[in-house]
């Protein structure tokens, strides 16, 4: 689960034009401390992924509140080094990288050299790296694994601080059918 920030939505539940209330866009766990709350309430609007991988390819980073272990791993890969980064700095930058004025922002990159866990669109649907597959992606899960194509080039969904993070060791959480 994710959020953007803040409310989304309107009092009807259904989305607005508005879709972002800020830079941090965060990726959470589901159960947390035995917190329950109406879904699309006051607060803010939960967001929903297949899994990590598709989160972060729509620019969501690891909650530093309910996943903590990740969200220290990811921003210290994210830095570069020793010294993680700080969620200020990683939301500035993902933020330029995700979007391109109000539209999702892709980047042109060789298809060989992407890590798994990044997400390209090919053809008007969205795939995942993995290994020497690419696998198609659905709101339900993975299909059947395609052999990744050499010497291409490819529109990567996936922002670039992302890939680095992945290409760095970053495990991301795959949904089951992606085994």
């Amino acid at each position: 689960m994710g959020n953007r920030g803040g409310r989304i939505h309107d009092a009807q539940r259904k989305l607005t034009a508005r879709r972002w209330a800020s830079k941090q866009w965060i990726c959470c766990v589901l159960d947390f401390k035995d917190r329950h709350r109406k879904v699309w309430g006051d607060g803010y609007t939960e967001l929903f992924f297949l899994d990590e991988v598709t989160a972060f390819a729509a620019g969501h980073r690891p909650c530093f509140e309910c996943r903590r272990k990740d969200a220290e791993k990811f921003a210290t890969l994210f830095s570069g080094k020793a010294k993680r980064a700080s969620a200020p700095a990683m939301d500035v930058l993902l933020q330029a990288e995700r979007l391109d004025s109000k539209q999702k922002r892709t980047h042109r990159r060789a298809l060989d050299d992407l890590p798994d866990g990044a997400m390209i669109a090919r053809d008007g649907e969205a795939f995942a790296v993995r290994g020497q597959h690419l696998l198609p992606w659905t709101p339900t899960g993975y299909g059947a694994p395609q052999k990744r194509p050499r010497g291409q080039q490819a529109d990567v969904l996936t922002p670039p601080s992302m890939l680095k993070v992945l290409a760095a060791g970053y495990a991301p959480l795959w949904h089951p059918s992606a085994s």
